[in-house]
């Protein structure tokens, strides 16, 4: 019997969870597969300082061009904006929820009091809460899960923002204290989704594993990923982006906001699911007809 493929993963819990719910949807629909994961160390696994601009799929991504592993799972979120011109995205599986949650210390109680202090790796998240509620002290903070929940456990920060669906992979739904509105909490695109990339040519493997694309959530993923690629959008850009596909329709919205959460420009509107990245950059254009590259310009300067 050959050998299993390898399936290139980082190995935290919540990328060994979502790879393992990948690899169980792949079982069910091409069962002709035999798949292993294969854990591999990434340069935003090495580097979690506050600051750095974590990569999360470069070690991943050469194992897989160098044939190490034959597919790879990521975060759709994680992708770079351009992705390698040897690999695809042979799949999006079906979203979960895009939203963000706060899990809070008990002491916090399920409204954050005034002056709590808030932890977020996310220069979006960041700009979003002190936009939300410029009473709270947010302060940049790294590392998974685990570890940022247990600065919460430990006293050293009131709550954490995180997102809905890496606590629903990793059945710890019950730690959030609350849901943030999506309203006030734009996503960062493509949260919520799963990517599975492969080498570009393998039409056997390819065919196999397009089985659990799910058509919705790849429109919505290519709309807002396409949304963040024509404003130059990148992890120290606070960008948010949601789309919605249905009905032979998409709609998207899309913001850009200054660091300090004191400015933002927002946008919406709705297109034909048959061209996603049209909507996405006529969207995009109107942003930047507005002014959004003095804001682009604003936080790289304040990511430096």
């Amino acid at each position: 019997m050959s050998a299993p493929l390898g399936v290139g993963t980082r190995g935290s819990a919540l990328a060994r969870a979502q790879t393992d719910w990948v690899l169980a949807s792949l079982r069910r629909s091409a069962p002709e597969l035999r798949l292993a994961a294969v854990p591999i160390v990434t340069r935003g696994d090495r580097d979690r300082t506050p600051g750095s601009s974590p990569d999360f799929t470069d070690a991943i991504d050469r194992a897989l061009l160098g044939g190490q592993v034959a597919l790879a799972v990521h975060s759709a979120k994680d992708l770079p904006l351009a992705l390698d011109p040897g690999l695809t995205v042979a799949a999006f599986p079906r979203r979960e929820d895009p939203r963000d949650c706060v899990v809070a210390a008990p002491r916090a109680g399920r409204r954050l009091p005034r002056g709590a202090t808030v932890g977020s790796s996310s220069a979006r998240r960041r700009a979003q809460l002190a936009r939300w509620r410029p009473d709270l002290r947010v302060r940049e903070i790294r590392g998974n899960v685990d570890r940022r929940v247990a600065r919460v456990r430990a006293g050293e920060l009131d709550a954490v923002v995180l997102a809905v669906a890496g606590l629903r992979r990793l059945g710890r739904s019950d730690e959030a204290s609350q849901i943030l509105p999506i309203s006030d909490f734009l996503p960062a695109p493509a949260q919520g989704a799963l990517a599975v990339v492969l080498r570009r040519g393998d039409a056997a493997l390819a065919r196999s594993v397009g089985r659990i694309d799910h058509r919705p959530t790849r429109l919505e993923v290519t709309a807002e990923r396409e949304f963040a690629r024509e404003l130059g959008g990148d992890c120290t850009i606070p960008l948010g982006a949601r789309a919605r596909a249905g009905a032979g329709c998409l709609a998207l919205t899309g913001e850009l906001l200054s660091p300090d959460g004191r400015w933002r420009l927002r946008t919406r509107g709705s297109g034909t699911a048959s061209d996603p990245g049209a909507l996405a950059r006529r969207l995009a254009r109107r942003l930047a007809d507005r002014g959004a590259a003095d804001l682009v310009v604003r936080a790289r300067r304040r990511s430096r």
